[in-house]
């Protein structure tokens, strides 16, 4: 009974120590085999590999994908005509050499970021203290880019402790005035824009006085012309009836004025509140009343 449980005993710790001794590589990553604080070898092959059991040996895993780094601060730059600007910026890099890395930046990717926005700061803001800020906007901005890269793999590839590291690539993403000088810069482009709204109303104001004005002067030419032929009308109308009446009421004066007669007792009497004061005896405005029928003659 004792001997198996020696046996098992024996057999467990036979598997601890053989699992100690496998790790796995991922595809994505590099193993740093370390011998007694050394590193003895660097695995870059995915797959399953032996080592020896700790302390002897111990593995670390350092990422070899591209990573990206973006700007941590917006701390202002200085142009050339001395604006102070603030971009954004990120840089893509990977880990090419990991015992040069390790050796040189640190044990992790985290330490070469750090140091890598250092010197990736210090490059931009040499360059942009060459350029102004329209060569920020413009297409001088490609070769502002270029120019630090350059000068980033000068630093990191360059010397006697390279840094294990390539950069692929950096780009501006966005490159803006400070606060202060971007609310002045609104500030400005809002006063322009109300001058030349206000503009555009006081033109438009004068142009609508101006069509009003004119509208005015047609109404009025309209409405005399109108009123003109208005009266030309009328008075050839009463032209033509005074002629008719002239020619009707000639064939019989009598009856003419008999009718005249009628007419003017129906303007006088048009209303029963109309009084007059007259003596029917004398006066000629109640001659046909006072003649009666007769004084109607008969038509022949």
């Amino acid at each position: 009974m004792n001997r198996l449980g020696l046996w098992v005993s024996s057999l467990l710790v036979l598997l601890v120590v053989l699992s100690s001794t496998l790790f796995v590589v991922d595809q994505r990553q590099f193993g740093v085999v370390y011998s007694l604080g050394q590193i003895k070898e660097v695995i870059t092959e995915p797959g399953l590999h032996f080592k020896l059991p700790p302390p002897l040996q111990n593995v670390n895993y350092i990422d070899k994908r591209l990573l990206t780094l973006d700007s941590p601060d917006t701390e202002p730059m200085l142009t050339a005509e001395k604006q102070r600007v603030v971009i954004d910026w990120y840089v893509r890099w990977r880990i090419t050499d990991p015992q040069a890395y390790i050796r040189n930046v640190g044990i992790d990717e985290k330490t070469g970021a750090n140091q890598l926005n250092r010197v990736v700061r210090n490059a931009f803001q040499e360059e942009i203290n060459k350029r102004t800020v329209k060569d920020l906007l413009s297409l001088k901005r490609e070769a502002l880019m270029n120019d630090v890269k350059r000068e980033v793999l000068e630093v990191v590839k360059g010397g006697a402790k390279p840094w294990g590291m390539d950069i692929i690539d950096v780009r501006i993403t966005r490159a803006d005035y400070v606060d202060a000088i971007t609310e002045s810069v609104y500030r400005r482009m809002e006063a322009e824009r109300k001058r030349v709204a206000n503009e555009l109303r006081s033109t438009g104001g004068a142009e609508g006085e101006k069509i009003r004005a004119d509208a005015d002067r047609q109404r009025e030419v309209t409405i005399a012309n109108a009123y003109r032929e208005a009266q030309k009308i009328k008075g050839q109308g009463d032209a033509q009836a005074a002629r008719i009446y002239g020619e009707a009421f000639g064939r019989d004066p009598q009856f003419a004025q008999f009718y005249r007669s009628l007419e003017a007792y129906k303007t006088s009497f048009a209303k029963k509140s109309d009084v007059m004061v007259l003596d029917p005896a004398s006066s000629e405005f109640f001659k046909v009343m006072r003649g009666g029928v007769s004084a109607v003659p008969a038509r022949k």
